[in-house]
């Protein structure tokens, strides 16, 4: 268990650290709404009723219903000057027979036990004295900012506060058949005394199961069990493909490549974006294209000389090809008249 509060439980002089622990749970099934079709949540959004606009929590406050269609609204401001208590003291305010106490009143159980060795002692007492007038502690405490009239009582060795109703709280059982003058006969009351003498017993809460809950968990075993569930898509994002690294590689060179020539990019290929820094790198060389020219200026006479002769050659080949081409078109037309 997890402690929710800490505090001290102050009598007299004495006080005592202890932890508060909720001492019940609800075991009952719980369900969501769903649809029925795929089995998706269903989920609500906070709408305002007079602009139909959807409204987001910094924007909602609380409204009070003075009725004939006013509110009154209240903002975190108006609550900042309530005299809401933050003390951390369970203070004892008297000590009460148990049976006077209607158990009405009753609203939660939490267990208590003692916050350090320190208190191990005062908290041994205090439980031996109760177990011994056989009384219950009527105590004030602030739990969640808000304080509550609540008993300390002891329960298998262990303090157990009992949050507790405001007398305002509880509601007047005013029904009209109390006011009906209804006679009842001396035997028909000593036959139903005799009935409930016949049921007595020993309140043993362990025989007692819920049958509804346990019976609709079996309901929902067998469709487990049937497989029959319906499952609900992920909204986690799909994993990434896995990379070719030698096609990117390629297609980063071919990329590379096309840049440097000026050559456009392959279809299909895309548009890398690039860096400002990136683009004036690529400036430089054009800037230092008088060094280079220099450069081959000096080259040795053997080199250029070859330079010359790839370029003659090469103008040659383009006219030899040129020469052919015009040579084939001027046949073109004899063959079609001989056909002729």
């Amino acid at each position: 268990m997890r402690a929710i509060w800490k505090g001290a439980v102050s009598f007299g002089l004495v006080s005592i650290s202890v932890k508060l622990y909720s001492a019940t749970e609800e075991k009952d099934i719980r369900f969501h709404q769903v649809h029925r079709a795929d089995g998706g949540r269903i989920k609500y959004q906070r709408v305002c009723a007079i602009d139909g606009e959807q409204v987001s929590y910094d924007q909602i406050a609380k409204g009070y219903d003075v009725g004939g269609g006013e509110i009154v609204v209240l903002t975190d401001d108006d609550f900042k000057n309530l005299p809401l208590t933050s003390s951390r003291a369970i203070e004892v305010l008297e000590f009460v027979p148990n049976e006077q106490i209607d158990p009405i009143l009753y609203d939660k159980a939490y267990f208590l036990e003692p916050d350090g060795a320190a208190g191990v002692k005062p908290y041994l007492l205090l439980r031996e004295a109760l177990e011994n007038v056989d009384r219950v502690a009527v105590v004030k405490v602030a739990l969640r900012q808000r304080e509550t009239l609540a008993t300390v009582r002891v329960h298998e060795g262990v303090l157990v506060l009992n949050t507790m109703l405001w007398p305002d709280e509880v509601r007047e059982a005013a029904f009209d058949f109390l006011d009906d003058d209804v006679k009842l006969r001396p035997q028909e009351v000593k036959m139903a005394a005799s009935l409930v003498d016949s049921m007595s017993g020993d309140f043993r809460p362990e025989e007692f199961t819920d049958s509804y809950r346990e019976a609709l968990q079996q309901v929902i075993d067998v469709k487990i069990g049937k497989k029959d569930t319906v499952v609900q898509p992920t909204t986690e994002e799909p994993i990434a493909p896995t990379i070719d690294l030698m096609a990117a590689l390629r297609q980063s060179v071919e990329r590379a490549r096309a840049a440097r020539g000026g050559a456009a990019e392959p279809e299909g290929t895309g548009h890398a974006t690039v860096h400002p820094i990136k683009k004036a790198a690529r400036a430089e060389p054009e800037q230092a294209a008088p060094k280079k020219a220099t450069a081959r200026k000096a080259e040795p006479a053997k080199t250029a000389a070859a330079r010359a002769g790839s370029a003659k050659a090469g103008t040659e080949d383009g006219a030899k090809k040129s020469t052919a081409k015009k040579a084939a078109a001027k046949k073109a037309p004899a063959k079609k008249a001989k056909a002729a």
